[in-house]
């Protein structure tokens, strides 16, 4: 498996994880507790973002918050998609992963 694929496959298991989570669960704390589950997951979407423009060669930028908490997996969704779309050196899909990974580890304790 390559390691957009991993990208990819790592990426649905949090979008999956987190579809039907209400805004309540969202500003849940994340298990770590230091900060809640949205803080995590906007962590990892510009954390994505920023690979994207460092791919593009483009500045940085903040990316803004979803109306409801309920649209960060299609925000997530969305900056996969973006990265897969600019080709990413493995360097940055490894980073990428890593980051899903972390997330992950972040929202579901594992």
């Amino acid at each position: 498996m390559s390691t957009i694929e991993v990208v990819g496959r790592e990426s649905r298991r949090v979008i999956q994880g987190t579809a039907g989570w209400t805004p309540a669960r969202w500003r849940l704390p994340a298990p770590e507790g230091r900060v809640d589950r949205v803080a995590v997951m906007r962590a990892l979407i510009q954390e994505l973002a920023d690979l994207v423009a460092e791919a593009e060669g483009a500045p940085r930028r903040t990316v803004p918050p979803p109306a409801f908490e309920t649209g960060l997996g299609d925000q997530l969704a969305v900056m996969v998609s973006d990265l897969m779309a600019v080709d990413p050196c493995p360097r940055r899909c490894e980073a990428a992963i890593s980051a899903i990974r972390r997330t992950h580890a972040g929202l579901f304790r594992t």
